[in-house]
């Protein structure tokens, strides 16, 4: 697919590489048998090869228009389009790309753009927390739909402080530690028990993905720097790698040496931090006869994988936590469609709540006919999403596995 961009003085950057992207695309739809809206809307424009379109349209000089814009939102970015892709096509980089010079050509209006700076600075930011506390104490004087958008309370659990072998980071996150608190001491309680310590750097928060698809990718890239300058030292220390159990910020992480490739100061060290950041699952699949000589519970456990888009599509990982849980003494369920999106994706939710609310019955659908005792997922977003639909409990893979493990 050829794209034609209009010269400028200084050149498009940004557009240049865009571009590059689309020419790619050979215009197969083998991208559109696999896009989640794109199979509930039925319009071309709803599905990546549309939406590469309407890129290319915009690339070429052509304005943008209100429709250019909620196309490109109603795009979840799961990116099953890349694994069906023939041609390798990093939709992915691109929709991102193009959401950021729709941004710049044709801003949305200032109550919209009002409404996603305040959702981002809100999620991210130290309030959070005990607004959430606030609204789950609330819960029982609620209505049924909206108490179950808020997760139950849970208790923090005791971090591990017994100094071991090898040392790895792991990234703390800013919505995860409030909606599930013992997710990341859990984390490092199984770890540990296979002979690997912990390190939260304090300084490192958010990984950057929530700006990144809310229009503010300068405060997405300052995430980025900020997340470096505090695991540099530690690298340099002996930390292994960089380790995540929320494979939506895990995502992320994988492209920060993309998304800093143009900044001097910045592009070498976010190239070797994207190379050192490790899924939890990937960490651990090498310890598997470890996992499952240390599995003590024999009674067996039927249990449903909802494997997120962000660990499938993005990070490009199949089947590696599956088979950590069945080396524990998991019985899987068989997931029908399991390549489609729960319809959480980060904000989506929030901001495509009709659309993402018919995803999420769908999955919640094939992830119960093999009647589970949970639905374990690897991504925080996802498990929100599911368990705010589910009649049987949603659980972070890890937090399974510990319980076995004991």
């Amino acid at each position: 697919m050829q794209t034609q961009i209009p010269q400028q003085q200084p050149p498009d950057a940004l557009a240049s590489a865009a571009a590059g992207l689309i020419s790619r695309c050979v215009h197969c739809g083998f991208c559109n048998a696999t896009c989640p809206t794109y199979q509930l809307l039925g319009d071309e424009r709803d599905g990546p090869r549309g939406r590469i379109y309407l890129i290319k349209h915009m690339l070429e000089g052509n304005t943008p228009t209100a429709r250019t814009r909620s196309h490109l939102d109603r795009c979840l970015t799961c990116r099953a389009c890349e694994s069906a892709c023939p041609s390798g096509v990093e939709y992915g980089r691109l929709v991102d790309m193009g959401r950021e010079v729709l941004a710049q050509r044709a801003p949305r209006p200032w109550l919209a753009r009002l409404q996603r700076r305040l959702l981002a600075g809100f999620l991210t930011s130290r309030a959070f927390a005990p607004l959430l506390a606030l609204g789950q104490a609330l819960r029982p004087l609620m209505p049924a739909t909206l108490a179950k958008r808020i997760p139950a309370r849970q208790r923090a659990g005791d971090w591990p402080l017994q100094p071991q072998p090898r040392r790895v980071l792991l990234l703390g996150g800013c919505v995860q530690p409030a909606l599930s608190p013992d997710l990341n001491a859990a984390t490092a309680r199984v770890l540990g028990v296979l002979g690997i310590e912990v390190i939260i750097a304090r300084e490192a928060q958010c990984c950057g993905a929530i700006h990144q698809h809310l229009d503010q990718q300068h405060t997405a890239r300052d995430c980025a720097r900020r997340n470096i300058d505090a695991w540099w030292p530690l690298l340099e220390q002996g930390a292994e790698a960089i380790v995540f159990n929320a494979t939506g910020c895990g995502t992320q992480l994988a492209e920060y040496g993309w998304l800093l490739r143009d900044d001097p100061a910045y592009a070498q060290r976010a190239a070797r931090v994207s190379s050192l950041s490790r899924d939890l699952s990937q960490l651990l699949a090498p310890l598997e006869p470890r996992i499952r000589q240390l599995s003590v519970n024999a009674v067996a456990d039927t249990v449903a994988f909802h494997a997120p888009c962000s660990l499938q599509h993005g990070l490009k990982s199949r089947g590696v936590v599956e088979g950590l849980l069945l080396a524990a003494g998991a019985t899987l369920t068989r997931v029908r469609d399991s390549h489609l999106c729960c319809g959480s994706a980060g904000t989506y939710s929030l901001l495509q709540p009709e659309i993402s609310a018919r995803l999420r019955e769908a999955r919640l659908g094939a992830l119960q006919e093999g009647a589970p005792s949970r639905i374990l997922s690897a991504n925080i977003g996802c498990m929100v999403q599911l368990a705010s639909g589910s009649q049987v409990p949603v659980q972070h893979w890890i937090q399974w596995l510990e319980g076995r493990l004991r």
